[in-house]
């Protein structure tokens, strides 16, 4: 199972997502091709015949290829030897799942492109806007707050650690390198849940 090919670069959230999958699994023999998109290698020709949408990660194995973390983080867990990303039950599945959901759909453009776009990499989301920043922080909050809740007395958002907290981790990891991060982090449940990731041996060794 050594021929694995990701596709993107480490400061990519996403792609630190696969990574953390990867490195859950203890999982080490995968090729990985950096691709910067802050300087638009995500572009070119010869990516865009891999993502027509030109977006990283991209995972080929066996022949296949994975476009989308969700579809490849699954395929991951199911192809990897070792414990479970994917909760047992229907119920927890669903906790996992509604959040990469959130974190996917709202999370991502507030606090990745938001707030921590605002501060660090403003050029590459357009410059630096006051009202995306506001409402970055707005939804963020939502989007933790929602995340919070659904772990409820867990030590993980669904249970267990599971890609829910995997998607959500390098997320906030952007934010926390932020004088927002305060603002944002202000949510009942959180500073216990980060704390925990942040302990993760594998949040360490996945850093960019």
């Amino acid at each position: 199972m050594s021929d694995f090919t990701l596709w993107g670069f480490d400061a990519s959230i996403y792609v630190r997502t696969v990574k953390m999958v990867f490195a859950e699994k203890g999982f080490t023999q995968f090729k990985q091709e950096p691709l910067n998109v802050l300087v638009g290698e995500q572009r070119t020709p010869e990516h865009l015949e891999r993502h027509p949408f030109g977006k990283i990660p991209v995972l080929d194995h066996g022949g296949m290829r994975i476009l989308e973390t969700p579809a490849i983080t699954r395929y991951l867990n199911d192809v990897l030897p070792g414990r479970s990303l994917v909760p047992a039950s229907p119920q927890d599945r669903a906790r996992m799942d509604m959040i990469i959901g959130i974190v996917g759909s709202y999370g991502y453009g507030a606090l990745g492109n938001g707030v921590a776009g605002y501060h660090l990499f403003p050029d590459y989301v357009g410059g630096k806007s006051e009202e995306k920043r506001n409402a970055g922080v707005e939804n963020g909050r939502k989007a933790i707050k929602l995340a919070m809740e659904t772990k409820g007395t867990s030590r993980f958002i669904a249970g267990d650690l599971s890609l829910a907290d995997l998607f959500l981790a390098p997320l906030a990891f952007y934010v926390s390198l932020t004088p927002d991060k305060d603002v944002v982090f202000d949510v009942d449940g959180f500073a216990r849940w980060w704390a925990t990731v942040q302990a993760l041996p594998t949040f360490a060794k996945t850093q960019p």
